[in-house]
């Protein structure tokens, strides 16, 4: 069976993130491990599990739904990194950021095409 979700640059940028994502938690301390870079970790596999699984949606509007709700896990990650940053167990993530901020761009393009979120002006 294909899964057409794997053709979307959108999930496809989502899945490199949140292998650096991985990547990044593995080093922080040991009293961390079950504590932020757990929640680091799920947040930022949300992202490009609720893509595939709006992608498999009958409809534009569950999609949609599904998107937001992938936009919100990718901000609660940066936010995420950003505290551990501020606790100095990472030192940088530009990466991560890098990606980031192309998927944030996509999925809000892809929330303006169906009309979920207003244009900023």
């Amino acid at each position: 069976m294909e899964f057409l979700f794997r053709k979307l640059i959108v999930w496809q940028k989502a899945m490199e993130m949140t292998r650096l994502v991985y990547a990044v938690a593995k080093r922080f301390p040991a009293e961390e491990r079950f504590a932020l870079a757990d929640q680091l970790r799920r947040a930022a596999a949300s992202v490009p599990s609720n893509i595939a699984e709006g992608n498999g949606r009958a409809s534009n509007k569950d999609y949609a739904h599904f998107l937001s709700i992938a936009r919100g896990s990718l901000y609660e990650t940066m936010t995420q990194l950003d505290l551990a940053k501020s606790l100095g167990y990472i030192s940088g993530f530009d990466e991560i950021e890098t990606l980031a901020g192309e998927v944030g761009s996509i999925l809000t393009s892809l929330l303006r095409k169906y009309g979920t979120i207003e244009q900023k002006t």
